[in-house]
């Protein structure tokens, strides 16, 4: 089944941002709320011309949803976004591998519409191939078989039936101690030939055209030549790197956030 397109313009004066892997919680929720202020900052600042804003998971280092629960804390984060929704700025998530158990909270509590499969958006006729990352490409075959017993209807309702204090406070231990579990790579750059995002890239290059693939969980900034007039752009972390992209209507851009 052909993927849909989701087709915006872009107002005059109006940017794209894009944001991925902040891991919100770990190690601790008391290590990471320097990260969180900073990620509110962010917003605050680009309020004033923010057409939309891209959240390419990862926003917290864990997250499950319960029927009537979510994780404890992350409020300035969440009321910043929530803000945003009141005044009118649209905002996308797509659920990492660290907050693959996001279901409809995003969407009632904060109107932020939720996919948890790359989706296609046409900006100014350009066309944006936009994901988190994990799981695409070659290779990272214990992950993948991973994903699919943590995607599983029947493990997450075994999971539920663990009362949230233990559930939550195991995961988080796995989150932050477990690669296999958590799904990262080691953060060092492969070459533009073995980067497996850009060669997953390629490949959907073989069947339609698009501009700019933008993904996450790399956690390193980057960007690849994939096509002809075609690139791939990896966001980085709000970890090390502190990185962003913005779409201007014209170019792709990936940068630094440093505030005074």
């Amino acid at each position: 089944m052909k993927q849909p397109v989701l087709q915006a313009k872009i107002p005059e004066g109006k940017k794209i941002y894009f944001s991925s892997d902040n891991h919100l919680g770990a190690p601790t929720a008391e290590a990471s709320k320097p990260r969180e202020l900073k990620f509110v900052a962010w917003l605050n600042e680009i309020e004033k011309d923010a057409a939309a804003i891209f959240l390419l998971g990862d926003l917290f280092d864990f997250w499950f949803e319960y029927k009537t629960v979510v994780p404890k804390g992350f409020v300035r984060v969440l009321g910043k976004l929530a803000d945003l929704r009141d005044k009118g700025i649209a905002i996308y998530f797509f659920v990492g591998n660290h907050d693959l158990w996001m279901h409809d909270y995003f969407e009632t509590e904060l109107n932020i519409p939720v996919y948890h499969n790359p989706q296609v958006f046409e900006f100014n006729d350009k066309r944006f191939f936009i994901g988190h990352g994990d799981g695409l490409g070659p290779g990272d075959k214990g992950y993948k078989r991973m994903k699919k017993v943590f995607k599983s209807s029947v493990f997450q309702w075994l999971f539920r039936w663990v009362h949230p204090d233990i559930g939550v406070r195991v995961a988080q231990y796995l989150s932050v101690k477990n690669k296999l579990i958590s799904g990262d790579d080691d953060h060092i750059f492969l070459g533009d030939e073995n980067e497996w995002l850009a060669a997953y890239a390629k490949r959907k290059l073989q069947t339609n055209h698009y501009d700019y693939f933008v993904f996450g969980h790399r956690h390193l900034p980057m960007k690849i030549d994939v096509g002809t007039n075609s690139s791939y752009h990896n966001l980085g972390d709000w970890i090390v790197h502190y990185t962003y992209g913005v779409y201007d209507g014209t170019s792709f851009e990936l940068k630094e956030y440093n505030p005074n």
